[in-house]
């Protein structure tokens, strides 16, 4: 998943990209709400999480901004402000949720998981295609009763597919939600990875999720005989 942060405060945009990215969320980073608005123009992001008080343009502007260009991402907006009218006027702007600084990151990582499953059926935080099963929240991944262990970035390769189950991903969609600007990767990096992953989620069992689909991508789904 890919995250756009929007934090003026340099030491905390650092501190908070860097655990996110120990999350296995690729983070994107701006500092001011111009330049926010400007990473929006070039990929699509999965979350936002911007603060209230920026220069050159507050968080309140950008949201509406955001929001009047129809862009849908879920905003989480951050703010030193606990006065009810902030908070408020935060949400009328287009935000979907808002957390007062000083905040506990694990509570930032749950509304973070919350605004990103609030659009798939599944509401429980826990995802699952036929005998495979992945929990956002603890990283834990299970394949007919086997643990399965991933580092983070073969964790959030695989929670993309599951995302999108049934789907055709490119590989420059698999990209660009995986990894950020920051970093320069190599011409067959998506292949690597999927290779990665399926040695483990598919490579010990019978039935084979994960598909290739030559000259366009990749897909995760249900054998047709299940």
């Amino acid at each position: 998943m890919r995250i756009l942060l929007v934090e003026d405060d340099r030491r905390l945009s650092h501190a908070l990209k860097l655990s996110l990215v120990e999350e296995g969320y690729a983070v994107d980073a701006a500092f001011d709400g111009e330049e926010g608005e400007a990473f929006t123009d070039t990929v699509p992001y999965d979350a936002i999480i911007l603060d209230l008080m920026l220069p050159r343009k507050d968080g309140v502007a950008v949201c509406r901004t955001l929001r009047l260009r129809k862009v849908n991402t879920p905003i989480l907006m951050l703010t030193a402000r606990d006065a009810v009218e902030d908070r408020v006027r935060g949400l009328d702007s287009g935000a979907d949720d808002y957390l007062v600084k000083p905040f506990a990151l694990h509570e930032l990582l749950a509304r973070l998981r919350a605004l990103l499953r609030r659009n798939i059926a599944q509401k429980s935080g826990a995802l699952a295609l036929g005998d495979l099963s992945v929990n956002p929240a603890t990283h834990d991944v299970e394949r007919g009763g086997v643990a399965i262990r991933l580092n983070a970035k073969e964790f959030a390769l695989l929670e993309y597919f599951m995302h999108h189950p049934n789907q055709v991903l490119t590989r420059e969609m698999i990209e660009s939600h995986i990894w950020s600007y920051d970093f320069i990767s190599a011409s067959n990096v998506v292949d690597v990875y999927v290779r990665r992953l399926r040695r483990k989620i598919d490579d010990p069992f019978a039935a084979k999720l994960l598909e290739t689909m030559y000259g366009v991508g990749y897909r995760l789904r249900l054998p047709c005989s299940e």
